[in-house]
């Protein structure tokens, strides 16, 4: 159920009233037309080029016009989806595996326990509290989704149906708390101060703004903030107790444009430590001296990333430079400069992606062919052994108590679970049993490798029954992402799960893009290479048809956000290779993204390119999909979905592809868009549960009928 974009819900019943909803795309044709969308003359010069574009109306998101667009477009979709029984399937198992209970990590409160949770059947998670189990320093206690516990902030306070709460920090004496309210799916959040002696919120709150962070500082005279301006740049300031808030003292960033991430840590009474990150490849460190706020550089201006772990008063960095696949070096904050840093853990064979320093052992993950292992060393560097980690898994550990960790571990086939490590014995005991009620067994998780356009060889997941013979005759679904330094190691996705019940062969391609492999596998992925990253999805598709997986008139391919781009930019250069296309929150207009100012990241120019740039626009204008889309094109099955909380992707792209694939087609399958008024790039979406399954299961239903994959109540 979609509620209008007059930002009320409706009921499924009333919304579309005396329409057929049986399901058409199983009937396998003969869809009704989309609804009309007025075109109005446009032309744009860039660069020379010019450019027609009739749906530039269409990115005024508040006009009535557009709002009438989106209405029709809804209901069009639901008329499309139907009420098939694959729906009812999709709703009631998308239920069952999405709608389980949700326990952040605890955070000491004085004599309590403050964690975020959501109960099975609610539709947002509260802030609660425990009093703290007795001997809790020595590691964690179990926390029971189903036990009663105090209420601190209930999302209902907050007025909106869409609110989702997160805890930031507790002040060092336990009685106060900095959280944060995210209405929908936008990334912009309200932080507020509670007294939890009172349980009132104080005086204090950071207005609606991209706010990066807040914390308390170590002496508790006041708080740190850091709130990034789509304009002006990222401020780190300080805001002390008992002062008026525009006294707030301008701690870093002066200079520091939009294009940049900043985010700040106190390492001590005396000492913040400043990160700054350009885009994806490069970044910088500085100290900042509390009081006087003098900035020294630890490293500025290098072609490498930087990434810190401060941890009793050393500091350790993982960085790429001279090392493309990363290595641990440590810094001495009183001889900071580059030339003084020494060398912990030299670069390996694999991806070092992740650190944490465990009862005065370091603990290392890697990434060997996308998928975790953990090693150990002595903080001097020398080896320590390894922690066990399952084929094509995903891993992550951190500190439990002396001698104990928390070791997560998650596949396609497996959903999250968390184990209590002895880090002496290697025994471990399941701390958080999966909450999923999917069972791997009876499926098959492998790895095979595909080669690309230019020859280079790289590895795709692929999950199916047991049994299963390649013949061609099978639905696929090819996922992918490809950028932002960004690793697509094995997670649990509701989707695939569901996928793979209903006899499907569910895949995740290994692009370049990523940080797979370390630099330079990032590096051959953006800007002037980004290209690459379609040739690569593309050969993996051809793959699974060559190899019989599948065929083009079952091959469905879906990604979000920038996997929204892959997909988008796919099916506008190979309409051929697919029947259905799920393209969610995507990019899809790529030379004019620098304009987006008002609902944009604006960092993601130095991963994809600069349109004002003309070295870069002509980059962008051989892929952009938008400008790509040409009359008379038989062109998949497409699935847009959007919302007007996106403030990351800006939303007008989906409202103009869906209006000009749904005039260009030849097909005569059918272009829909589903978009919701609170949705967005956070928060899982940002909706509430009941909403989220819905949104899922009309996505699922999509893929389903038009590949021709039945639920299993209903296969014949």
């Amino acid at each position: 159920m979609m509620p209008s974009s007059s930002h009320s819900p409706k009921p499924r019943s009333l919304l579309f009233a005396g329409l057929p909803l049986l399901c058409l795309a199983a009937c396998g044709g003969n869809y009704p037309p989309p609804p009309e969308t007025e075109q109005i003359p446009f032309t744009e010069t860039l660069h020379g080029v010019e450019f027609e574009d009739p749906y530039r109306w269409l990115e005024d998101g508040d006009s009535p016009e557009t709002r009438a667009f989106i209405d029709r477009q809804n209901a069009y979709a639901e008329l499309i989806v139907g009420e098939p029984p694959e729906r009812e399937w999709a709703r009631r198992r998308l239920g069952e595996l999405i709608d389980t209970p949700s326990v952040g990590n605890p955070s000491k409160a004085g004599d309590y326990e403050l964690f975020t949770l959501r109960r099975a059947g609610e539709e947002l998670a509260s802030i609660v509290r425990r009093p703290a189990p007795e001997g809790a320093e020595a590691g964690p206690s179990k926390i029971d989704p189903a036990g009663e516990y105090e209420a601190v902030i209930d999302p209902v306070e907050t007025g909106s149906e869409y609110a989702h709460l997160g805890i930031l920090g507790v002040s060092s004496d336990g009685g106060q708390m900095l959280y944060n309210v995210r209405i929908g799916g936008e990334d912009e959040t309200t932080i507020r101060l509670r007294d939890l002696e009172q349980n009132v919120d104080l005086d204090f709150e950071l207005p609606r703004a991209l706010n990066d962070q807040a914390f308390f500082a170590k002496d508790g005279s006041g708080i740190y903030y850091t709130v990034r301006d789509r304009h002006e740049g990222s401020r780190v300031r300080f805001h002390r107790f008992g002062t008026d808030r525009a006294d707030d003292v301008l701690v870093f960033g002066e200079g520091i444009g939009p294009r940049a991430f900043v985010r700040a840590e106190q390492l001590d009474d005396a000492k913040l430590l400043v990160g700054v990150q350009h885009g994806w490849a490069r970044s910088d460190v500085y100290l900042v001296e509390i009081g006087t706020w003098n900035v020294t550089p630890i490293v500025e201006g290098m072609e490498a990333r930087f990434n810190t772990h401060h941890h009793d008063g050393r500091l350790f960095v993982r960085t790429n430079l001279d090392a493309p696949l990363n290595r641990l070096v440590e810094v001495d904050l009183e001889r900071p400069e580059v030339a003084d840093w020494r060398e912990v853990v030299p670069e390996a064979e694999d991806v070092l992606h992740g650190m944490s320093v465990i009862d005065g052992k370091l603990y290392l993950t890697y990434l060997h062919h996308v998928a975790s292992r953990i090693r150990v060393f002595e903080l001097d560097g020398t080896p320590a052994g390894e922690v066990e980690v399952p084929e094509h898994h995903n891993a992550s550990i951190r500190g439990a108590g002396e001698g104990k960790a928390l070791l997560s571990l998650v596949s396609y086939l497996q959903p999250p679970v968390t184990y209590l490590l002895d880090l002496e014995t290697g025994e471990r005991e399941v701390f958080r049993e999966p909450q999923a009620p999917f069972d791997g067994a009876g499926y098959v998780l492998k790895q095979v490798r595909y080669t690309s356009k230019d020859g280079t060889s790289a590895p795709m997941y692929i999950a199916h029954r047991e049994g299963f013979e390649p013949d061609g005759t099978t639905p696929a679904l090819l996922n992918g992402y490809g950028g932002f330094n960004v690793s697509l190691t094995p997670r649990f996705n509701p989707l695939a799960a569901l996928w793979l019940e209903a006899g499907g062969v569910y895949a995740v391609a290994t692009l370049r893009g990523g940080s797979e492999y370390g630099e330079e596998w990032h590096q051959a992925g953006m800007l002037h290479n980004k290209q690459t990253v379609f040739d690569d999805f593309i050969s993996a598709g051809e793959w699974l048809i060559a190899e019989g997986y599948s065929d083009p008139d079952r091959l469905a391919i879906h990604g979000a956000s920038n996997g929204g781009l892959l997909v988008g930019a796919s099916l506008t250069q190979r309409p051929d290779l697919y029947r259905a296309v799920l393209c969610g929150f995507p990019e899809l207009d790529l030379i004019r993204f620098y304009t987006f100012t008002e609902a944009n990241n604006m960092p993601a120019l130095l991963e994809y390119g600069d349109g004002e740039i003309p070295d870069q626009f002509e980059s962008l204008r051989g892929f952009s999909p938008y400008q790509a889309i040409r009359d008379g094109v038989a062109y998949p099955a497409v699935m847009l979905t959007q919302g007007d909380r996106d403030t990351r992707v800006p939303p007008l792209q989906a409202r103009k592809v869906a209006a000009r694939l749904q005039a260009t087609t030849s097909s005569g399958l059918p272009v829909i868009m589903r978009y919701h008024p609170y949705a967005g790039h956070a928060a899982s979406r940002g909706l509430p549960m009941s909403e989220r399954i819905e949104f899922v299961a009309a996505e699922a239903t999509f893929l389903l009928t038009q590949t021709g994959l039945g639920a299993p109540e209903t296969e014949s």
